[in-house]
């Protein structure tokens, strides 16, 4: 069987700045709508939930500009090979077998 091992396949790739700038001024506007007026905190007929549509959907789309990718702290090499879990070398783990259970005789 082939052994697959997982490697880098993609360059970070660069943004557009100016949809960049633009979504991170939506997100801005509609975060400052939806903490100072109450109405931006509510439902519309037409739209249902506002605070989705102002702040949620920009943040989703300026997420989105990033390819998904989390935030977090980079690695200083930069390769995803020290990422996640470890696995441990050798064998797998075999299960224990579990000793009987005494029964004990059933008192009247």
């Amino acid at each position: 069987m082939p052994k697959f091992v997982a490697t880098p396949s993609r360059k970070p790739e660069s943004v557009d700045f100016d949809l960049e700038r633009i979504l991170r001024s939506v997100v801005i506007t509609g975060l400052a709508l939806v903490l100072l007026l109450p109405a931006a905190r509510g439902q519309s007929d037409w739209l249902g939930w506002m605070p989705l549509w102002l702040v949620g959907m920009p943040a989703v789309a300026w997420w989105s500009l990033h390819r998904f990718r989390l935030p977090g702290r980079q690695s200083a090499s930069g390769d995803a090979a020290h990422h996640g879990r470890r696995r441990r070398a050798g064998a797998q783990a075999r299960r224990r077998m579990m000793p009987a259970l005494q029964r004990f005789p059933r008192v009247a």
